[in-house]
């Protein structure tokens, strides 16, 4: 079955999305399709791409973040496959609210094992649906950014839109 491609023009760069059936197999901002393909499981990975102008509602979800509505890239069915507590955290991951980011050992608390913070942390640096599932939300004990597959750039600009959205939220 062919999966299709998009790449979008975001305020971050190009922002490129494979996708099957709806759902997100991998995305990332770049514009090499191939930086993508390394990420999604082998069970999953499509043998063809078809090049398409838009997604529906999941390039919506990217339209609708840059616009300062971050909910429903959320809501954006995504398709990764891993063992039980990594599939369990890009779960979790999808629960920690714009501009609240939590820490690795936040992330692996909320995730149902505080000792793992290194697998925590590993389900950040697998994560195959950036933004879909916002990995970007988890940052380190010291406030700093960590890593990210994307550049710190791109974390930090996310990081403060975020922010940004949830201080406009809650001024009366």
């Amino acid at each position: 079955m062919k999966a299709q491609l998009l790449t979008m023009s975001t305020p971050d760069g190009p922002f490129t999305i494979i996708a099957r059936d709806g759902a997100v197999l991998s995305s990332g901002w770049t514009a090499v399709p191939g930086e993508l393909t390394g990420q999604i499981h082998a069970d999953l990975l499509p043998a063809e791409f078809e090049t398409v102008t838009g997604l529906g509602a999941i390039s919506e979800a990217v339209e609708a973040f840059y616009s300062g509505d971050p909910e429903p890239a959320m809501g954006v069915p995504v398709l990764q496959k891993s063992g039980p507590f990594r599939s369990h955290a890009w779960d979790v991951l999808r629960t920690v609210a714009p501009g609240r980011p939590v820490t690795y050992t936040e992330y692996a608390e909320l995730s149902g094992n505080a000792k793992a913070v290194r697998a925590a942390a590993s389900a950040c640096a697998f994560n195959a649906a950036a933004l879909f599932v916002p990995c970007h939300r988890v940052i380190r004990t010291d406030g700093t950014l960590g890593g990210f597959r994307w550049g710190l750039a791109v974390k930090g600009s996310l990081l403060d839109r975020e922010r940004e959205l949830a201080l406009t939220a809650s001024r009366p």
